[in-house]
């Protein structure tokens, strides 16, 4: 199995666990715990922000000294609403009591400015569609750079109608030259509806040093340390997935595949 496509580890309590140690690089961390109504988890930041996605159920949560009392609203992922979410600084602690079976993402990279604690959504996050033809798909959101709301973390879902691509044209962001391109690192948490479908994501880089292709399923986690990194929806089976980005500066700079360039530029026409 490729070391990019990471398999959730159990199915309770905390299945995902990942961190720039384990992934081998320096900025984005990713956990994620799926609770039964009642639990309660807590975990201190340290020199990392966190920002905190009910991706699925309710929960109560308290961040760094704020209780933003009951949160969430969606129960399947797929009813597509806008989700729940809250910013946690560095140095802080947070905690969450599901009030419903939930699933809650827990997002993290360094935290480098002081921020407040505050939530994020649902007001303000809104279902946005991109692309054309099969190259749709519809965008949640959540803290990209033009939201003030964190100083490394950009966070944001995405759904992917069955039959179609996504993050397509093949592009890449794994160069610090600003305003050319911005070296973020990202994690993808998917879900597939129905659950037992998979999708597909190829993370390769244009020189073939690195070329991957893997068959994701629900619950599947890939890390993109570097490259392009499209991924595809087969017939019959809607994606989800959540991306975490983070590098050393907060901003989004890409350059598609020069191949497969002329499909963004036709589209752009």
């Amino acid at each position: 199995m490729s070391r990019l496509l990471i398999k959730p580890q159990g199915t309770s309590g905390k299945v995902h666990d990942i961190t720039p140690a384990s992934a081998g690089w320096g900025y984005v961390g990713f956990g994620l715990y799926r609770l039964t109504a009642g639990e309660t988890v807590s975990e201190d930041t340290g020199d990392r922000e966190a920002i905190l996605v009910l991706v699925e159920g309710k929960a109560e949560v308290t961040a760094d000294g704020t209780a933003f009392g009951p949160m969430g609203d969606r129960m399947s992922v797929f009813e597509k609403s806008a989700p729940h979410c809250v910013y946690v600084p560095g140095q802080s602690q947070w905690s969450a009591t599901a009030s419903t079976d939930c699933v809650l993402a827990v997002c993290t990279a360094p935290a480098i400015a002081p921020y407040p604690a505050r939530r994020l959504g649902p007001d303000g996050i809104a279902l946005t569609p991109r692309g054309k033809g099969q190259n749709t798909r519809h965008i949640n959101n959540i803290a990209m750079e033009d939201h003030d709301v964190a100083s490394s973390l950009l966070v944001t879902e995405v759904f992917t109608p069955a039959g179609n691509w996504s993050s397509y044209p093949s592009h890449r962001h794994d160069e610090d030259d600003y305003p050319r391109m911005t070296y973020l690192e990202e994690t993808y948490y998917h879900r597939l509806n129905p659950a037992q479908g998979f999708g597909v994501q190829r993370v390769y880089t244009e020189d073939g040093t690195l070329d991957e292709t893997m068959a994701v399923k629900d619950g599947d986690v890939v890390l993109v340390p570097k490259g392009h990194h499209p991924c595809a929806a087969p017939y019959g089976y809607e994606m989800y997935y959540l991306n975490v980005m983070a590098g050393p500066m907060r901003k989004w700079r890409f350059q598609n595949d020069p191949d497969h360039d002329w499909i963004a530029q036709r589209d752009a026409g």
